[in-house]
């Protein structure tokens, strides 16, 4: 099986280059904007260089005809409320991924967020129907609902797998968990964070990428998938978690920060669509 992967230099890009690459099954290509510093990519794993925003016309053959694409790549994060994400990227994804599917790609993954659920609140399953509240989860929401139209149109096997939260080891320098070990890593006495009651779901970032790689193998054509745990966490606890798997000492200060305006207090997925695709398979 051929796979390539966009956004590949990214925080989830790397760890699912980092899995496909210990194996000898398939044959990857990493696909980044980046063209100099090739250090992030493993042994063994073609990079090809495309503007998204410009890509040629023959460019499902410089990706090498893969048999599946897993999707991962997308500007101007983490500034969610950015109104970039509409006015600018989701056109230039949109057309890139028509390009793809109309040269000969077969089979998709592609990520989505769990702000497509907008505030909606507990246990979320892919049944609900979508409601986003940021400039963010609207582009990937429109996006999806494209994609399903094209889908119709030339036979792609449509997979979105709508991602949940993350944290792990490449995560941007703004996330929760980069900010507890950049404390920990200076020493700092304190740690400042919102009151940590907000219950939410959380998985590490090479769940992500495992389940990510699973879905293009096994899962063609599944339509929404929730990537997630399916089980709601306090972040308080989740910070409590890492701070001692880390040793860091710095007494957390709660209630700093505010809760954020555009999500509700607890919300979690519900993971029974992604077990039983998996099993399946």
């Amino acid at each position: 099986m051929k796979i390539a992967v966009t956004g590949a230099s990214g925080f989830i890009g790397r760890h699912v280059l980092g899995l496909l690459a210990a194996t000898a099954e398939e044959r990857v290509v990493a696909v980044s904007h980046q063209a100099r510093d090739l250090s992030w990519l493993p042994k063994g794993v073609a990079h090809v260089s495309i503007d998204l925003a410009l890509p040629p016309a023959n460019v499902y053959e410089m990706l090498g005809e893969p048999d599946v694409l897993i999707h991962l790549a997308w500007s101007g994060l983490p500034n969610y409320q950015s109104r970039h994400h509409f006015e600018t990227h989701l056109g230039e994804q949109y057309r890139f991924l028509r390009l793809l599917a109309t040269t000969g790609l077969r089979s998709l993954v592609c990520a989505g967020t769990c702000f497509e659920y907008g505030m909606q609140a507990g246990e979320l399953d892919e049944s609900l129907p979508t409601d986003p509240r940021n400039p963010y989860g609207f582009a990937k929401d429109a996006l999806r609902r494209e994609l399903e139209f094209l889908a119709g149109d030339t036979g792609l096997a449509l997979t979105w797998a709508r991602l949940f939260y993350m944290h792990g080891e490449g995560q941007a320098p703004t996330s929760l968990y980069s900010q507890l070990i950049a404390a920990g890593q200076r020493g700092d006495a304190e740690f400042r964070m919102s009151g940590g009651e907000q219950l939410r779901d959380y998985l590490h970032v090479r769940d992500v990428a495992g389940y990510l790689v699973a879905l293009a193998k096994q899962a063609p054509g599944a339509g929404v998938v929730n990537v997630c745990s399916g089980e709601p966490r306090s972040v308080r606890s989740l910070v409590e978690e890492w701070r001692e798997a880390h040793r860091i000492q710095a007494r957390l200060v709660l209630g700093h920060f505010p809760y954020p305006a555009y999500e509700p207090m607890a919300f979690w997925g519900r993971n029974a669509k992604l077990e039983q695709l998996l099993r399946a398979n």
